[in-house]
């Protein structure tokens, strides 16, 4: 950095500030500096700097399985969240680091912030781990979390309106005239709660009882909701829908009623929710509640970086909408 600084005529801190793009120096003198550094070969250690500025320019995207231990990052939903994530963080200069947490216990998010491998955290999910994140938020504020917003919340999250999701999906199976329509989904975890709530309201609204046999549990990974539709057939229980609380499970759905000789839609219509790559190149293709991945990533980044600017942020829920496909047409 002497020998750029004596070259260009500047000071070191110049040279620093112009390789960093700082708007203090003027653009051409920083584009003279950055011209001489790659002329001489010259590269910012970043390690060094970030050291130096107890910095790391790194932000850690975690997901902890609490309730979903074989459940892959490589999962389609995390995928297109990550995708998102990544372009949002990358535009900020930021490095990003991908932590799968899962064995998670109470004190895991602890450690991972005293580790001081990045600046700030995203946490992608809140599985079961609702109290160790608020135990993490007491004293860490750069940390964000995708999930629904709980009543005894201290951290902030963003997320989607999925009351409105599950109500929505099911509303739209009741007025293209289905009656009997199973929920499939882990109804436990926060957020498919709030999907199961609007299947609830759903079916009040049109003036009908649920029936809780009708209410499955079903894992995201896995043959379980393939087998709980695949019984429900087998014990020759009628149902003419299906609203699952993610696209896996609606898939795993469909082939299951496709095993048992059942067409979809003309005998079970099924929805279901994320809007992930695979629901429209799916056969049929997959009738679903959309969450905007895209603005969800740039709203948990923005107020992660307010968030480590020292600002204080509210949790976020962003709206949903139904997308129409072959599995549950309008009739």
């Amino acid at each position: 950095m002497t020998d750029i600084a004596r070259i260009a005529g500047v000071s070191s801190s110049t040279v620093s500030r112009a390789l960093a793009d700082h708007p203090t120096i003027p653009e051409a003198t920083r584009n003279t500096i950055q011209a001489l550094a790659r002329e001489h070969g010259y590269v910012v250690n970043r390690a060094a700097r970030n050291l130096r500025q107890s910095q790391t320019q790194t932000i850690a995207v975690a997901v902890p399985l609490g309730h979903e231990r074989e459940q892959l990052i490589s999962d389609p939903f995390f995928l297109r969240l990550f995708g998102h994530l990544a372009d949002e963080i990358s535009q900020r200069r930021y490095d990003i680091l991908l932590v799968r947490e899962p064995s998670p216990d109470a004190h895991w998010l602890g450690r991972l912030v005293q580790s001081q491998r990045a600046d700030g955290f995203i946490i992608v999910g809140q599985s079961d781990q609702h109290q160790a994140l608020n135990l993490a938020a007491r004293d860490y504020r750069p940390l964000v979390v995708f999930g629904s917003e709980l009543p005894d919340q201290i951290y902030c999250s963003v997320g989607s309106d999925n009351f409105e999701g599950g109500r929505l999906a099911t509303d739209h199976l009741l007025r293209s005239g289905r009656r009997r329509i199973l929920f499939l989904g882990p109804a436990e975890l926060p957020q498919i709660d709030l999907r199961l709530d609007g299947y609830r309201q759903a079916i009040g609204d049109h003036g009908l009882s649920v029936d809780e046999s009708f209410v499955l549990p079903a894992h995201f990974t896995g043959p379980s909701a393939h087998d709980a539709v695949r019984d429900l057939l087998a014990r020759g229980v009628e149902f003419d829908g299906i609203f699952a609380a993610s696209d896996g499970i609606a898939l795993s759905a469909i082939r299951a009623l496709e095993s048992a000789g059942k067409r979809c839609p003309a005998d079970v219509s099924v929805v279901g929710f994320d809007d992930s790559d695979l629901a429209s190149q799916s056969h049929p293709a997959l009738t679903t509640v959309r969450q905007d991945f895209p603005g969800i990533a740039a709203t948990i980044v923005d107020h992660l970086f307010r968030r480590l600017d020292g600002e204080g942020t509210y949790s976020s829920t962003l709206p949903v909408n139904l997308v129409l496909r072959e599995s549950a047409p309008d009739r």
